[in-house]
């Protein structure tokens, strides 16, 4: 059955969710895109009671947040994450299909990775 704009209601079109979007490639970016949102939103989040701020830097293939002297730099190639930190600590993840991020340790939602990247981010450095 067909709507007012002539198309079909998903369930009865016969495609997957990622074929409306395209390609996995332009899934992966959209979901990129996502992630430094939700590194803004949650490091804007923390920062506000403790008059803080960091910036985040969204490039096609490189997300870089910093406040001061420290930082987190994500990179991207199709589905795989890498990130590093300034202190050396470093990591892989891979967005899933559903907007998730794998990793060893298992899966997560993504605002969930970012909650916690932007939370140790934000924390209270040493003096």
């Amino acid at each position: 059955m067909q709507n007012k704009s002539g198309l079909k209601p998903l369930r009865e079109s016969g495609l997957r969710q990622t074929e409306l979007i395209g390609a996995p490639d332009q899934l992966y970016a959209e979901l990129w895109v996502s992630l430094a949102s939700l590194l803004r939103s949650y490091t804007s989040a923390h920062g506000l009671n403790r008059n803080r701020q960091a910036t985040v830097e969204l490039g096609e293939e490189r997300i870089l947040v910093r406040r001061g002297d420290e930082w987190l730099d994500l990179r991207r190639s199709g589905a795989e994450v890498n990130w590093l930190r300034e202190d050396g600590r470093a990591g892989r993840l891979e967005f899933t299909e559903h907007g998730r991020m794998h990793s060893e340790a298992g899966e997560e939602e993504m605002d969930m990775a970012a909650e916690a990247w932007a939370q140790d981010l934000m924390r209270e450095l040493p003096r």
